[in-house]
């Protein structure tokens, strides 16, 4: 496919386009929209699902799994013949794989279907993506080149960043993601929070920074779903997601690879920062696949006020 950009109109720039005025590395930009085209297959998948299980509710819970496994597959079975993919992790899988020929240069870390749960009651889900060079058991600001994520909603859109800042793209008509923001900024402070987990299983200081926020007036806003969570905070320039450690679960729920690593990634390209209170995400060392870690991401100031209390 070809990448010069006599093929596109003056006034519209879509992903390819401005992959290359940005100055992207042709292998690396190449990889982004073939994962950007695996979007369009998976959320075709989805509607279908949807679909076919029109009036089944008794069964939707197995072909839910499906849809994850059928995710998990199509982009897998995609980046294995991209020629950029050395290897592949995935939640859907237990381990990392081996799905290039071994002189590939990166690595892409996937959450095929985040939110999968909420198919059922119709909300947005997504596609959560890593692109590391190298290895990925290492901190992610040593790894990381890349990272995007797409929303199954509405609108189907991708933001997606390669360290020159973040940029959200929207799926048109015609097949083409077609730039919609760029450079996005979070402001300084925010107004929403998303809080993740049962109030009675927060630790003390945790509670009381989300009274915090609560007397402040910040608005909740939470779906139960990482991808559209984040997105809002992104969208709305500023506020604050976390899914913190539990009484019983230090580590708490999210997975480092698959999900925190990523959004911190494209959330600090966006003017915001990401920590598990304690320390930067992308300055967590990577230990084990399925490693978990709180998360504290969005505006500077609401994260910063997390350190804050979760210091007391």
């Amino acid at each position: 496919m070809g990448e010069g950009i006599n093929d596109y109109t003056k006034n519209i720039v879509d992903l390819r386009r401005h992959m290359w005025m940005a100055g992207i590395e042709l292998e690396l930009r190449r990889l982004i929209w073939q994962i950007a085209v695996v979007g369009k297959y998976i959320s075709a998948k989805i509607h279908e699902s949807n679909r076919k299980l029109a009036g089944f509710k008794n069964v939707y819970g197995e072909e839910q799994l499906a849809l994850d496994r059928v995710s998990d597959d199509i982009l897998k079975n995609k980046l294995a013949h991209s020629g950029f993919v050395s290897h592949y992790a995935s939640e859907e899988l237990e381990d990392i794989v081996a799905i290039g020929k071994g002189n590939e240069q990166y690595i892409v870390t996937a959450d095929p279907l985040d939110g999968s749960s909420l198919v059922d009651t119709n909300l947005a889900i997504g596609t959560i993506i890593g692109v590391h060079r190298k290895s990925i058991f290492d901190t992610g600001r040593n790894s990381m080149v890349a990272a995007l994520y797409i929303t199954y909603g509405p609108l189907i859109t991708m933001i997606y960043s390669a360290g020159k800042g973040a940029h959200e793209f929207v799926l048109d008509r015609e097949g083409e993601y077609v730039l919609s923001e760029e450079n996005i900024r979070l402001k300084e402070k925010g107004s929403i929070f998303s809080p993740g987990g049962l109030r009675k299983d927060w630790t003390d200081p945790h509670l009381k920074f989300i009274d915090k926020l609560e007397t402040d007036g910040y608005k909740l806003r939470y779906s139960g779903g990482f991808v559209p969570d984040i997105n809002q905070v992104i969208i709305k320039r500023g506020g604050i997601f976390t899914y913190p450690a539990l009484k019983k679960s230090p580590n708490g729920k999210l997975r480092l690879l698959f999900e925190l690593q990523p959004m911190a990634y494209i959330v600090e390209q966006a003017g915001g920062r990401a920590t598990d209170g304690k320390k930067d995400i992308l300055n967590v060392q990577v230990t084990s696949v399925n490693q978990r870690s709180p998360i504290y991401i969005g505006s500077a100031a609401e994260v910063a006020m997390a350190e804050q209390y979760l210091s007391q």
